[in-house]
């Protein structure tokens, strides 16, 4: 029985949590971002609608974790009768989700973070506008939502690669945003210098360890493996800070 009752537990814990992230991350963080409207502008009837109806939707779930301000909510959603209540509010059925969507969205997102990462490692402000290069084929959907999150100039697919530019990726496409007009470039030079003073130091210190044939002889061999990989990763990033380096300054 009480085993029993700590898997009703957990399995009640699992459910709020996955009604919070609904709630919280995927309708408050992400949808109503898509759907706000441009500053003074009015959002258009159709979001409008559609955004209460999710609303709705939503209260019900979350009633039976939250009783007090779900009802509250739900009464002042839109005009209701005498004796309605949320408690008694049909919960919509389940369909199955469109899995081709849900992984365009989950891209989407993970692009619009990349955006977000750039600006706030390169102090370039929300407010001001930049270009997205794509290297490669054009991989998502929903350009004018990450256009409107990332607030862009434009989506420029396959672009060439640019060593000055900031660059990320999502799954094994690569993305980049030019710098020129965001960045102080000597500033950018300087952090780049120090990025490339500290790998190359840490190599050596690498390369000292596994010249020593009493540590590759007695260490345990996944020791000395990950001594050999971070050999190989100090190597690929001085390589790329030259590159970037050398672009820069010319």
């Amino acid at each position: 029985a009480e085993i029993d009752d700590l898997f009703s537990k957990f399995r009640i814990s699992e459910a709020l949590m996955a009604v919070y992230n609904l709630f919280w991350d995927e309708f408050s963080s992400w949808y109503l971002e898509m759907v706000k409207p441009a500053y003074q502008q009015p959002i258009d009837k159709e979001s409008y609608e559609a955004t209460l109806n999710f609303f709705d939707t939503l209260l019900r779930i979350l009633h039976p974790f939250m009783p007090f301000i779900t009802e509250e909510l739900w009464q002042h959603l839109s005009p209701r009768k005498n004796g309605e209540s949320v408690m008694y509010a049909q919960i919509p059925e389940i369909s199955a989700p469109d899995a081709e969507v849900l992984k365009q969205m989950d891209m989407t997102k993970e692009i619009v973070n990349g955006i977000r990462g750039v600006r706030a490692s390169k102090n370039i402000s929300p407010r001001e506008k930049v270009t997205l290069n794509i290297i490669g084929k054009k991989e998502s959907s929903f350009d004018e939502i990450i256009i409107k999150l990332g607030n862009l100039e434009s989506i420029c697919p396959d672009a060439e690669k640019d060593a000055t530019a900031a660059t990320f990726m999502v799954d094994t496409t690569e993305f980049n945003i030019p710098l020129s007009a965001c960045i102080d470039i000597e500033s950018e030079l300087e952090n780049l210098r120090k990025a490339l003073a500290y790998q190359e130091e840490f190599l050596q210190i690498t390369l000292k360890k596994l010249s020593n044939e009493r540590f590759v002889n007695k260490a345990p061999a996944a020791v000395v493996d990950a001594e050999r990989r971070k050999q190989s990763d100090a190597e690929a990033k001085i390589a790329a800070l030259k590159v970037s380096i050398a672009a820069m300054e010319k």
